[in-house]
């Protein structure tokens, strides 16, 4: 345990001129001081440690890019694949597709509520981009197709029919391949 108090503590090396410590050194040669000394070495190379990958991305740590799952949407017309993000948290299921500003034609997002659930309901609440909302039902089969929604829209959206989870795509997908009520999705969480 560091003694606070000790002349080779950080307190101690830091601590303005004022309180004790005479002399004309710097507080760059008061820094050098630290560092040789034991304490002192472990104290920089973590600084070191923490703070060089947001200096050299030239700012804070960037937040990685999201997990994505296979999705395969079967379809009169065929299946279709797509790579979701999976929303499984409250958190994540409220953040949603919040903010993008564009999604990739073949990506989406599985809201997945873990049992089926009867009233549930979406809204676009800060959402940018036009989505396709796909309600499934235990075991993965569509039950409602609604879009493209309206960004930024708080009507609620949704059915009272129990669902399992919901599947959100890029707006006017679901026209372009011909999903309907009845088709059915292919995801782990449905197994």
């Amino acid at each position: 345990m560091i003694d606070m108090g000790k002349p080779g503590s950080i307190l101690a090396v830091f601590r303005p001129f004022s309180q004790g410590y005479e002399g004309k050194a710097s507080l760059l040669d008061r820094a050098w001081q630290f560092h040789k000394r034991r304490y002192g070495r472990s104290f920089f190379f973590l600084c070191f440690v923490f703070l060089a990958p947001g200096l050299a991305t030239g700012g804070p740590a960037r937040a990685e890019e999201p997990v994505r799952e296979r999705l395969v949407l079967r379809t009169a017309s065929g299946d279709h694949i797509f790579d979701v993000e999976l929303a499984a948290t409250p958190a994540a299921r409220a953040l949603g597709l919040m903010h993008r500003k564009t999604l990739h034609p073949r990506h989406g997002m599985l809201f997945d509520f873990d049992r089926p659930r009867t009233g549930v309901a979406m809204w676009m609440k800060d959402t940018r981009i036009p989505l396709d909302m796909l309600f499934l039902g235990p075991e993965g089969r569509v039950l409602m197709v609604v879009g493209p929604t309206t960004p930024g829209s708080l009507d609620p959206i949704g059915t009272r029919a129990p669902v399992r989870a919901v599947l959100e795509l890029p707006g006017g997908t679901a026209a372009r391949i011909g999903a309907r009520v009845g088709d059915r999705v292919a995801h782990r969480i449905f197994e």
